[in-house]
């Protein structure tokens, strides 16, 4: 995630406080000090981090707080909720108009942000509230933007209005209305032509488009890979064309991720949804509190069951879950297990929302990265995948033969194969005694524990 680097700084500062039996005013000081450090360092705009930092001291260096019972987790706790207000306290959602009456959501942005993507990906999620979406192309400048909007639009089930590349974006905008409503839509997507900079010529375009027809949520998409850019971009827009919320896209990357810390402050217009992965599912509602706690190696166990829940299929888990008591957990069950983990992203996306995971030692994290090493996984997958149906469904045909078979279809050494069957019978022999003491107990398991 964005904030990996700013998490593993900041875990490191209230590692230091929380050694200390009773805090000083200039333990808090040096503290916030290098939490400002760590900040700045994330790309957070210094006005914001100045701002930020002068709250924090003024509510930790009170005589209640330095001589509590508890002043470490205290200074943490104002630290986690001065996060949320900096990011905004409520989940902001996109505002519908009532009843059927048709909502116009015009997508603005610089190009490579991924706009006509994250329309898409809007649309998406539009539909699962129970909307009727149609997608708009009014970017004439890119033909292959229009095509692109036509695939995701088809891969989401939303159709998309376009009038080829000889026609302006505003007579598009207005026949692509005329077009929702004689189809019954309720929600019409525009995505708009993007620049590599800011110009005039693009602003003044998407002005026209609003004094055309109205828009009611104008929603600005902005890389957060491009750091303090994005907030440059946000206040830009948000000047020249006025912007109801903003999208960040690929918050999953190895960036600073300062941008999300900003923008709110800067702009006063709050993070909607953050692009987490390619797939077209990977949209997220943005929770300022969540993401407080994401920051500061908390986790975020709500998101995680939020994940859970849109992807594990309830009777295949169920089964599954079966099969792990009664001891017939068996390859297929594995795989099932794994496709299941990758609808929710991967382990390395599961592990960053559970807590605490961030503050593990440097040993403990190195072994736990191995465990869940991406590259081991689908070396395992392959070697599911070489063996025979026969073989997935009875594990217990495993010979020294069919084992180096197996390890040549998958094209690796016969060492890891029998590395990886012999830890699966060790799994199953474990799962038989989990299963035995499970028996009588009220609830069921969610997540298959092969699949880990």
């Amino acid at each position: 995630m964005a904030f990996d680097s700013l998490t593993e700084k900041l875990q490191n500062v209230f590692k230091n406080l929380r050694g200390k039996g009773r805090l000083t005013e200039d333990d808090v000081k040096t503290a916030l000090k290098e939490v400002k450090m760590a900040l700045l360092e994330a790309d957070v705009s210094f006005k914001v981090v100045k701002d930020f930092t002068k709250k924090i001291t003024e509510r930790a260096v009170g005589t209640d707080v330095l001589t509590g019972l508890n002043p470490a987790q205290t200074v943490i706790k104002i630290v986690n909720e001065e996060l949320c207000d900096l990011m905004g306290h409520e989940t902001t959602e996109i505002q519908y108009q009532p009843g059927q009456a048709i909502t116009v959501v015009m997508m603005v942005g610089l190009q490579g942000a991924g706009k006509t993507t994250t329309a898409a990906k809007l649309a998406g999620k539009m539909k699962l509230k129970g909307k009727h979406p149609l997608l708009v192309a009014c970017d004439v400048y890119r033909p292959a933007a229009i095509e692109q909007l036509k695939v995701n639009g088809e891969k989401q089930e939303v159709p998309v209005f376009d009038m080829g590349t000889d026609v302006s974006p505003v007579e598009i905008a207005k026949q692509g209305l005329d077009f929702a409503v004689n189809h019954k839509k309720n929600v019409v997507i525009i995505d708009t032509a993007g620049r590599l900079a800011i110009d005039e010529q693009m602003m003044q375009e998407l002005a026209d488009i609003k004094q055309a027809l109205e828009v009611h949520q104008t929603i600005l998409v902005v890389d957060a890979m491009t750091g303090q850019d994005a907030v440059n971009v946000s206040t830009a827009f948000n000047d020249k064309v006025g912007i109801d919320g903003v999208i960040l896209t690929k918050l999953d990357g190895d960036t600073r991720g300062g941008a999300a810390l900003s923008i709110r402050a800067v702009t006063g217009r709050p993070i909607l949804y953050c692009g987490m992965g390619e797939k077209l599912s990977d949209l997220e509602q943005f929770y300022p509190e969540r993401m407080a706690n994401r920051i500061l190696g908390m986790g975020d166990v709500l998101s995680l069951i939020e994940k859970a829940e849109a992807a594990i299929d309830e009777d295949k888990a169920r089964e599954i879950t079966k099969k792990v008591k009664d001891a017939e957990f068996d390859y297929n069950d594995y795989l099932e297990s794994m496709a299941q983990m990758k609808n929710m992203g991967g382990i390395s996306s599961i592990l960053s929302m559970l807590p605490g995971i961030s503050g593990l030692g440097g040993a403990q994290m190195s072994a736990l990265e191995d465990a869940v090493d991406e590259k081991k996984l689908a070396r395992t997958e392959a070697i599911i995948q070489s063996m025979t149906p026969e073989e997935r469904a009875n594990p217990k045909l495993m010979t020294p033969s069919r084992k180096h078979r197996i390890a040549k279809g998958a094209g690796l050494d016969i060492s890891e194969v029998n590395r990886f069957i012999k830890q699966f019978e060790e799994s199953r022999k474990m799962m038989k005694k989990m299963g035995g003491m499970a028996k009588g107990k009220k609830g069921r398991m969610k997540f298959p524990f092969g699949g880990m």
